[in-house]
Order: C-alpha cells, then sequence, then structure tokens
C-alpha cells in the first residue's frame, strides 16, 4: 500500500513506519476488535496444554471462536502453527467455553458454538511470498493481515485472500494427519459452496443471485462474508443476507421492526421465531421480483451501517 500526501496538488509520499515491538501491534488490535474484526475480545495471552494463545476472540454472528496471532518476524510457519492452534481449539472445547463464561461473564454453552467456523487470524507487518503461498487453498481456515503503520497516525490493514481452488487435503506428508482431522471438523464456507448445496438448484436461482450481488456492490465500501448458512453483506455490520434456496433467494434486512420504509409491504416480520440471518425483515424474491424496489429497501439498511 502507497500512501501520498497532496500538497498544492503535488504528490508527497507517506513512508511506513516500523512497530518496534510484537506487543504493540497486539494492543492496537485488541483495543479495536469490535471495529476492525466484529469481535469479542475474551481474553490476552491466553495459556492452554502449554500453549499461549496471544488473543482468544468470540465471533457472535458466527458464534466461533477466533484465534489471533501477532508476527513481527517472517520466521514461522503459518500451516503448522495454524493448524496446531486450530487443534487445540477443537480437543478444548470445555476450557475455552469455561475462559469465554469466566471472563466476559456469559452462559455459553458447547452447543451455543459453531465450531466449524473456528478459524485462525495471523497479523504482521509483512508476510512472505512462501508464507502467502502455502495457505492458497479454498478451504484453511486461516487469515494473514498485513498491518502497516504510517506517520499522521495512520494505519493500514490489508488482508491476502485466496484464490486457489485446490483443497488442503492434497498435501501428503507426515502433518497430513493434523490436517485432516481438523479439516474434517472445520468448513469453510464460500458464495459457491453455498450456491450449489443443492444439486437440484436451478441456475436462474443463480443468476438472479449474481444480479442482486451487482446491485448491492454498486452501493460501494460493501464487504462480501459467507456463513454457515447464509452470504452477508455488511457495511461496518451486516445490512441484508442472502439465503438460497431452489424455489429463490430469501433477503433478510438488518433493521428493527417498524423502522423500514415499505409502503408496498414487501417485507414479513419474523416476529419471535428464531432464524438465521441479522435483523427482523425478510422476503423470498425470485425472477419476477422488483430488483428496483427491493434495492430501495436494502439501500435503507445499508444506510444505517
Amino acid at each position: 500500500m502507497k500512501l501520498f500526501r497532496n500538497h498544492d496538488e503535488k504528490l508527497i509520499s507517506i513512508g511506513p513506519l516500523e512497530f518496534k515491538l510484537e506487543r504493540d501491534i497486539q494492543n492496537l488490535i485488541e483495543k479495536n476488535l469490535e471495529e476492525l474484526f466484529r469481535l469479542k475480545l475474551v481474553k490476552s495471552e491466553f495459556s492452554i496444554k502449554n500453549f499461549r494463545v496471544d488473543t482468544l476472540a468470540y465471533d457472535k454472528e458466527a458464534r466461533s471462536f477466533v484465534v489471533i496471532e501477532y508476527k513481527k518476524d517472517r520466521n514461522f510457519s503459518v500451516i503448522d502453527q495454524g493448524y496446531t492452534y486450530m487443534s487445540l481449539l477443537l480437543n478444548n472445547k470445555s476450557d475455552i467455553i469455561l475462559e469465554y463464561n469466566e471472563s466476559c461473564s456469559g452462559q455459553l454453552r458447547r452447543d451455543d458454538v459453531d465450531w466449524t467456523q473456528s478459524r485462525v487470524i495471523f497479523i504482521s507487518p509483512r508476510f512472505t511470498e512462501f508464507q502467502k503461498h502455502s495457505v492458497n487453498f479454498k478451504d484453511v481456515p486461516f487469515e494473514l493481515w498485513e498491518i502497516v503503520k504510517f506517520g499522521n497516525d495512520l494505519i493500514g490493514l490489508i488482508q491476502n485472500k485466496t484464490q486457489s481452488q485446490e483443497s488442503i487435503t492434497i498435501i501428503s506428508d507426515e502433518k497430513n494427519d493434523v490436517v485432516k482431522q481438523v479439516s474434517s471438523q472445520i468448513k469453510v464456507y464460500t458464495e459457491e459452496s453455498l450456491m450449489n448445496l443443492s444439486k437440484s438448484r436451478p441456475e436462474w436461482v443463480k443468476e438472479l443471485y449474481f444480479t442482486l450481488k451487482e446491485r448491492i456492490l454498486n452501493l460501494g465500501d460493501v464487504e462480501i462474508k459467507p456463513n454457515g448458512n447464509y452470504i452477508s453483506f455488511r457495511r461496518k455490520s451486516p445490512f441484508v443476507d442472502i439465503v438460497f434456496y431452489n424455489s429463490g433467494l430469501s433477503t433478510i434486512l438488518n433493521m428493527k421492526e417498524g423502522t423500514l420504509n415499505d409502503p408496498n409491504v414487501v417485507m414479513k416480520s419474523f416476529g419471535r421465531k428464531g432464524h438465521c440471518g441479522n435483523g427482523d425483515y425478510y422476503t423470498t424474491i425470485d425472477a419476477k421480483t422488483d430488483l428496483d424496489y427491493l434495492m430501495f429497501l436494502i439501500k435503507q439498511s445499508y444506510n444505517t451501517h
């Protein structure tokens, strides 16, 4: 990432600065977990089974735990450490739940957690090309984020996103037992996997999704996050979620009941019944749906988030 200061139409480069200590990165992230990742801090420097986790966090939306590790140097194996942390999470569920309940004054039970969406986030000023390539698999539950500090108190955070469609299970060496153990319990959800969950899903449903997706992205500043049952479109927080059905798409607006301006009364209220996704309003759309009107409703949710 390159930053410049505009001084009388002359661009002056703002060079990156070094973090003095790894702990400086950790303190910055932990104090801003909600803003950066929408995560809740559970425990800093969490120790379990002779291992120490830099940050243990909880993802309320995904109902899953997240391990965050900070690295100032580049001499470490993302794969080795990542699967070690994942194995620790999955093999010590009761201890993790206990730590959450004690640290967060919660009443979380093991069945309340979707362990399949557990993941590890690595944060470092820079990763090597080898490290980036080592996690370039569609089903690796790791995220690599590069953090850059500039002058004028500017901070940049950039995610290295996976491009490959290959599975990590193709690796065949002695470490494969741990990889297989973790992979059997973890599911990395993608747009494609949710779209094709049903083999009999009509093509027009997929085409409708892509059309709606393009219009939502045109709102600007939108992030896509696939979850266990739905795809979430987020700004600072989710504003619309989409669930695939063979009969169409269910769209869920993240707005409180009574706050939506819907003169055509397209949206229904969930009321008190449980549901996936975020918000109180939903409707099912098909090829005949007026997408212009639907976007009028979605934009209201977008503007509130």
